[in-house]
């Protein structure tokens, strides 16, 4: 996958690929990185098949994590490393107000992604879930990071705010398929 299918899909984007030049936009990875390692792990989990557990009686179970503290430990501190890596890929400091504004956007897109989803998971089952909330972050972060350098801060909100919805509808749509 590192060999192989980054580079050449990357290339399609950065560099002056095929995509680039008919105006498709990725900033720092969206689509080049998450998205490809995302169908990836699609396929990868098709084949593997569920989790022992996941599935009894033809329902899912949800499998909690075994550690919250270490899982909000590690969520923030993606979230922290997302500072370097959309600003980051700007590859200088020469424009500070573009840095800043992705900054911005990186954080509201985040923070968005993480309420929305709280919201939502609490409307739709009658209880909040931290694990899923981080889950939204998540989302909000992955979602944000094609267009942060290009999108205004209140736009960066909605883009959070479709992510963390997204994220938990996936999540039923997937528990569901099997």
């Amino acid at each position: 996958i590192s060999v192989i299918i980054y580079p050449v899909s990357g290339h399609w984007v950065w560099g002056g690929g095929w995509l680039s030049q008919l105006g498709f936009h990725d900033f720092a990875g969206s689509t080049v990185v998450h998205s490809v390692g995302g169908w990836l792990s699609l396929v990868g989990a098709a084949v593997l098949g569920p989790r022992i557990g996941k599935y009894k009686n033809g329902k899912a179970n949800a499998i909690p994590g075994h550690n919250l503290l270490i899982g909000t430990l590690g969520v923030f501190l993606l979230w922290l490393g997302w500072f370097g890596f959309n600003p980051g890929s700007t590859l200088s400091l020469s424009n500070p107000e573009l840095v800043a504004r992705i900054f911005v956007t990186t954080n509201a897109a985040a923070a968005a992604g993480g309420c929305a989803t709280l919201a939502f998971t609490w409307a739709r089952y009658g209880k909040p879930g931290l694990s899923m909330t981080f889950t939204g972050v998540l989302a909000g972060l992955v979602a944000i990071t094609a267009g942060c350098d290009t999108v205004t801060p209140g736009v960066a909100v909605l883009i959070g705010l479709i992510a963390g919805i997204l994220v938990v509808l996936s999540v039923d749509f997937f528990d569901n398929v099997a």
